[in-house]
């Protein structure tokens, strides 16, 4: 099991909750994930992304769309219409060809891109040319 280690909360979390934050070695995709007794969640941002969003835009977004999303260890992926933070930094690195298992989640980064999945088998795949939600 590959545990990454906290560096900044990303997303709001139970007070009991670790964290763990990490990013893809193009540091264009960073993560945190949250994991307390009972619960766990991921919340993943793609900085820069080309093509269509994986989800339409809802009719009340007035924010960003396309970038951030959140899932917790049992249901389905969100996309949250948000400004995000465009750091790229103070995040611990999941190199290509690495598997990290947490919480509820398996999530797999590659120089394809990110895949990650919770126990129900819902996801999303993050890479600057395509991104979608299954």
């Amino acid at each position: 099991m590959k545990r990454f280690f906290l560096l900044c909360l990303l997303v709001p979390l139970p007070a009991s909750a670790d964290v763990w934050t990490f990013e893809t070695p193009s540091e264009n995709i960073q993560c945190s994930v949250g994991e307390d007794v009972n619960a766990s969640d991921l919340y993943c941002v793609i900085i820069e992304r080309n093509g269509p969003p994986a989800l339409p835009r809802p009719s009340d977004c007035a924010e960003e769309w396309g970038h951030s999303f959140f899932m917790q260890d049992h249901g389905p992926v969100q996309m949250i219409c948000e400004n995000f933070s465009r750091n790229k930094d103070a995040f611990e690195r999941a190199e290509y060809g690495v598997t990290g298992t947490f919480g509820g989640f398996r999530c797999d980064s590659s120089t394809k891109g990110l895949e990650c999945r919770n126990l129900d088998g819902h996801g999303f795949f993050l890479s600057r040319a395509r991104q979608s939600v299954f």
